[in-house]
């Protein structure tokens, strides 16, 4: 959601022209109870609090659209007084910018990059024949943001302390850079392809250190199938889990999903081995799984007991969207476990 707040005239004419932008039911514009009927805004004895309140209430917060933003058309210091005390970090912070009530600048304020705030900035500022003011120092001095090309393309930054010393060496030098899936287009100012270096980028499932820092960005793209026997117990899933995602690189945050047969969807063992690790639980029924083209493993008993031949393999495929396999069905102690990589890409255009 977008919320606007604006203090004079000016700003509310503004403050509608720049709600025109956007879905109606994404903004919510705040001003002055004097000012408030004649705009058909919000009225507010303190808008200085309520700023204040949207903001704590927004922290890690945005819908559908990744849209979590605030606007503030009027003086620098009253933005900055409202949300001081509510700043955390900008993992969790909303995009904020303020402009001017006359509409000549846009100064994109915080979460410049994680947040958005720079692009929304340019976005307004185009839209009012504004000049977008970006004072973060990657965009000041024309180089590659890895944290806004992150995520623009979902990858999950896997350290903020790695991005940090990756921006502040792209101010100098060239960063190494290596993917593991496919990225359009041609590395920008501040890139280099090469996989090796004190300090580079590495875009993978993977647990893998090509630098001696790396800096990983993670895809989700990886969807664990399971089966299991009734009853089984939790601690016998998470084994084999644990076992093959250890065995196999692969870094639990690149997990997108565990997936089964509805016939499984209240087995406890499976479902609390996904809430353990924060992963969803998707089930299909043995008609989607059966009908599903591939070369996957197939037992006899396990089409006598599901419907289907097998559970984990088609599972995982049908979740990766036919996806490519990384680990083929591997069974232990009543548990088995296939592991699919959903293509994945990004774009650096």
């Amino acid at each position: 959601m977008i919320n606007i707040f604006a203090y004079s005239d000016k700003g509310c004419i503004l403050a509608q022209k720049i709600s025109s932008f956007f879905p109606a039911e994404k903004i919510f514009c705040y001003t002055t109870l004097k000012l408030a009927d004649k705009y058909g805004f919000s009225g507010q004895k303190s808008i200085c609090e309520k700023a204040g309140e949207v903001f704590s209430e927004n922290i890690d917060v945005s819908d559908d659209s990744g849209i979590n933003a605030m606007i503030f058309i009027g003086a620098c210091g009253i933005a900055i007084r409202s949300i001081a005390p509510y700043i955390k970090n900008k993992t969790v912070d909303p995009a904020v910018i303020d402009i001017d009530d006359c509409g000549n600048f846009v100064i994109s304020l915080l979460s410049g990059h994680i947040g958005g705030a720079n692009d929304l900035t340019r976005f307004i500022a185009d839209k009012i024949n504004a000049v977008p003011v970006l004072p973060t120092a990657t965009d000041v001095n024309g180089k590659f943001s890895v944290d806004s090309w992150a995520v623009k393309n979902s990858l999950f930054i896997g350290s903020l302390k790695a991005a940090k010393d990756v921006s502040s060496e792209i101010l100098v030098r060239d960063v190494p850079f290596k993917s593991d899936i496919k990225v359009n287009g041609n590395p920008p100012n501040g890139l280099i392809l090469k996989d090796y270096g004190d300090i580079g980028i590495y875009v993978s499932y993977k647990i893998s250190n090509p630098y001696t820092e790396t800096l990983h960005l993670i895809p989700k793209s990886i969807h664990i199938g399971i089966g299991c026997r009734r009853g089984i117990e939790q601690s016998a899933v998470d084994a084999l889990f644990i076992r093959i995602i250890s065995e196999n690189n692969i870094d639990l945050r690149a997990i997108k999903s565990i997936s089964s047969i509805d016939l499984k969807k209240d087995e406890q063992g499976l479902i609390k081995t996904a809430e353990k690790y924060n992963i969803p639980a998707i089930f299909y029924s043995s008609e989607e799984l059966s009908e599903l083209k591939g070369d996957f493993s197939k037992s006899d008993f396990v089409k006598s007991i599901t419907g289907v031949d097998n559970v984990c393999e088609r599972a995982a495929f049908k979740s990766s969207k036919n996806g490519t396999p990384i680990v083929r069905k591997t069974c232990d102690n009543g548990v088995t476990i296939a592991v699919y990589e959903e293509e994945t890409e990004a774009n650096f255009e």
